[in-house]
C-alpha cells in the first residue's frame, strides 16, 4: 500500500508522519486487499480573527473506487484520530455493498419528472470567482451506471459526485437534494435531448433530473 503525505501551511513532522502512518494503517488494516493508495493532506486554516482549523483530509483508491474523508478540529492530532475513525467506516461500508452485489441484484434509482434548468440560478446575487485555483485534483473517470455513482457519492464525502454515464458517455453530476434524496446534472442538446445516443450538440445546457434514492 502506498501512502502519501502532504502539508498546507504546516510542517511534516516525523512525530506528525509518525502518528497518521500508525492511525492510517489501523484503519486500513482489515481492508489491504481492497487498498492500492492513500493521500493524506494536512492543512491550517490561518485566521487571525479565529482560533486556527487544522484539517485532515484522507483519500484511499480502492479497486477502481475513491473513498474520502474529511475532519477539522483545533488540533492537528485529533482531527488524524477523527479522520482515521471515519475512513474506517467508509471502507467498512463499501466492503459491504461490494459483498452484497455477489449475491443480490444493485438496486436502480427511480428517475421520475425530468425538470427544466431554471433561467436565473443565482437572483440578485453577483457572481464571484475566486481569485486563484487553490488545489486541482485528478482522477480517473471509468463509466458507471447512475446507482454506482449514487454509491460513490456516498463515500466521498461530498455534497456532489462528477462521473461518466456508462448509458451516454457524458459527464454527469449526481448531488445530495436539499430537501432529500438525489439529483443529476446530464448536458442537453437545443432539441431537448441528452447527448450521447441521441446526437451531440456544440451548445449543450445543463439538464437537471430528480432522483428517489432506492
Amino acid at each position: 500500500m502506498k501512502l502519501v503525505i502532504q502539508g498546507k501551511n504546516i510542517e511534516i513532522t516525523d512525530a506528525i508522519r509518525e502518528h497518521v502512518q500508525q492511525k492510517i494503517e489501523k484503519a486500513v488494516s482489515h481492508f489491504q486487499s481492497l487498498t492500492t493508495e492513500v493521500d493524506v493532506h494536512l492543512s491550517v486554516a490561518r485566521n487571525p480573527r479565529i482560533t486556527p482549523q487544522q484539517t485532515a483530509e484522507v483519500t484511499i483508491y480502492a479497486n477502481g473506487s475513491v473513498i474520502r474523508a474529511e475532519e477539522t478540529s483545533e488540533n492537528l492530532y485529533a482531527s488524524i484520530d477523527l479522520v482515521s475513525d471515519k475512513i474506517t467506516r467508509q471502507l467498512r461500508r463499501f466492503k459491504e455493498k461490494r459483498q452484497g452485489k455477489i449475491y443480490t441484484q444493485p438496486k436502480v434509482g427511480e428517475v421520475v419528472e425530468q425538470l427544466p434548468v431554471m433561467e436565473d440560478l443565482i437572483g440578485d446575487r453577483t457572481p464571484q470567482l475566486p481569485s486563484q485555483v487553490v488545489r486541482t485534483k485528478y482522477f480517473a473517470m471509468p463509466p458507471m451506471t447512475l446507482q454506482e455513482a449514487q454509491e460513490q457519492l456516498e463515500l466521498v464525502d461530498h455534497s456532489f459526485y462528477m462521473f461518466r454515464n456508462a448509458e451516454t458517455n457524458e459527464i454527469n453530476v449526481i448531488y445530495e437534494r436539499n430537501h432529500g434524496g438525489y439529483g443529476v446534472i446530464q448536458p442537453r442538446n437545443g432539441n431537448g435531448y441528452t447527448n450521447g445516443r441521441n446526437g451531440h450538440s456544440a451548445g449543450a445546457q445543463p439538464h437537471l433530473v430528480d432522483v428517489i434514492s432506492g
